[in-house]
């Protein structure tokens, strides 16, 4: 298989989410079919679509792959698990998390499929996706808004500036300790 560049976007609310961040993207690293390429800075943020006191750390990565999207998604899935994530059967809308990995894309393709969705479907609404994205993948192009990363940023601002959109706090950080997002 050849390889695909593919973006995973890495959040956390509880615990001490920097450091699972920093720990989940080594794990991901080590996963045979996955190179880590480069990790944004974390930023702090507050909730979005779901009510919380817990705030977010939020980070994007790029990973050159050699797996199918399904492997690559079942891959997150169990570091989700490892890091503690339960999912509760039942439950309506999000939930608090130890840690979320979120395939945003995998190459420029388009998958819609019971189990994956990708580009991730609301991309064009999170501050907290599109902000690290740009920070180190500002040109890429969505297929699907036909528009870059930087654009889309751009665009969400004015729309949470005109009152169009909540307002979504967010704050550049950095990364604990000697950790400085690549392996």
């Amino acid at each position: 298989m050849k390889t695909i560049t593919a973006y995973v976007g890495l959040g956390s609310n509880l615990g001490d989410s920097a450091i699972q961040l920093a720990a989940a993207w080594q794990v991901l690293g080590e996963k045979p079919g996955i190179c880590c390429r480069q990790l944004s800075s974390p930023y702090s943020t507050s909730p979005v679509g779901m009510e919380s006191e817990h705030p977010f750390v939020n980070a994007v990565g790029c990973l050159a792959v050699e797996l199918e999207p399904l492997a690559l998604l079942d891959h997150l899935l169990a570091i989700e698990t490892e890091f503690g994530r339960r999912r509760t059967a039942g439950a309506v809308g999000y939930q608090d998390r130890t840690l979320d990995l979120d395939l945003l894309y995998y190459g420029d393709g388009r998958i819609k499929s019971e189990r994956l969705t990708v580009p991730h479907p609301y991309i064009a609404e999170r501050l907290f996706v599109l902000t690290p994205m740009a920070e180190i993948a500002a040109d890429w192009r969505d297929p699907c808004h036909d528009a870059s990363i930087a654009e889309m940023e751009e665009k969400l601002l004015l729309q949470i500036k005109h009152g169009r959109i909540n307002p979504q706090i967010i704050k550049r950080n950095r990364w604990p300790g000697s950790f400085k997002g690549s392996l």
